[in-house]
């Protein structure tokens, strides 16, 4: 059974991810200690994430979610070894 989601409420997500993702950049970016860009880095990718959950349910390709997972999992494994290399180095 498909459920019809308005075309605003589509919209009104993908303003919202994409001022998440503009703001995490520019944390990323201006962040004034390498811990502040991480946060960001971290940040952003968890958007990225949820952008493709979002996107698996615009499109009802259910497999963008198996994706999503991957990535949110690869992600997190390179935020960790960024973390340890911060912090006392590899």
């Amino acid at each position: 059974m498909r459920i019809e989601i308005p075309t605003a409420i589509w919209a009104i997500w993908f303003i919202v991810i994409s001022t998440a993702m503009i703001l995490a950049t520019l944390r990323a970016v201006i962040g004034p200690t390498n811990s502040d860009r991480v946060v960001g880095l971290d940040t952003w990718t968890t958007i990225t994430t949820g952008f493709w959950v979002i996107l698996a349910l615009f499109f009802f390709q259910f497999v963008l979610l198996s994706v999503a997972m991957v990535y949110a999992i690869l992600s997190f494994l390179g935020v960790l070894v960024i973390a340890r290399y911060l912090e006392r180095g590899l």
